[in-house]
C-alpha cells in the first residue's frame, strides 16, 4: 500500500486494490472513526456522489475503507471550493467543520470534485456530528494529552 499521509491524527493509504485505508489515532480517535463512518453512511442514503463510499469499518482498529476519489485539488478556485461545500450543506444536509482545499480531491474519471475527510461534519437535521470546536473544548477540559 502507498502511504497518503501519516500524522500523529491519522494514517491515510492506497491500497493495490483501488480502496482507501484510513486509520484513526490520536485525540478523540474513536469519535473523529465514528463521526466519520456515520456522515458518510447518511451522505450514502442521501445519494451524494461526490462523497466516497463507505466500504468497511472496523471499530476495534478504528479503521475505514472507502472508495478513491482522485488526486488533491489544491488549485481549486475559492468561488468553486464554496460551492462544492454549500451544495454538500444545502441539498445533502451535511456541514462539513473542515472546508477547505485540502479536504477536496478531483477525480479525473469523472471530470468532478469530490469532498473527503468527514471527521468533523455535522448532519444538520438532527444536529449529530462531532467539530473542531468539540474537540477544542474536550481539550481545555481534561487538559492537553
Amino acid at each position: 500500500m502507498k502511504s497518503i499521509k501519516d500524522t500523529q491524527r491519522a494514517n491515510v493509504r492506497f491500497g493495490f486494490d483501488g480502496h482507501v485505508y484510513k486509520r484513526f489515532a490520536g485525540p478523540m480517535a474513536a469519535e473523529r472513526f465514528g463521526n466519520e463512518t456515520k456522515v458518510l453512511r447518511y451522505l450514502e442514503a442521501k445519494g451524494c456522489s461526490f462523497v466516497p463510499r463507505l466500504v468497511a469499518a472496523c471499530d476495534k482498529s478504528l479503521e475505514l475503507v472507502m472508495t478513491h476519489c482522485g488526486t488533491e485539488a489544491p488549485m481549486i478556485s475559492p468561488e468553486r471550493l464554496d460551492a462544492l461545500f454549500l451544495s454538500l450543506e444545502r441539498e445533502f444536509g451535511v456541514k462539513h467543520d473542515d472546508a477547505f482545499a485540502r479536504n477536496v480531491t478531483y477525480n479525473h474519471r469523472t471530470g468532478g470534485f469530490n469532498v473527503i475527510d468527514f471527521e468533523y461534519a455535522v448532519i444538520v437535521e438532527t444536529g449529530e456530528g462531532f467539530t473542531i470546536s468539540d474537540e477544542e473544548s474536550s481539550r481545555s477540559v481534561s487538559g492537553p494529552n
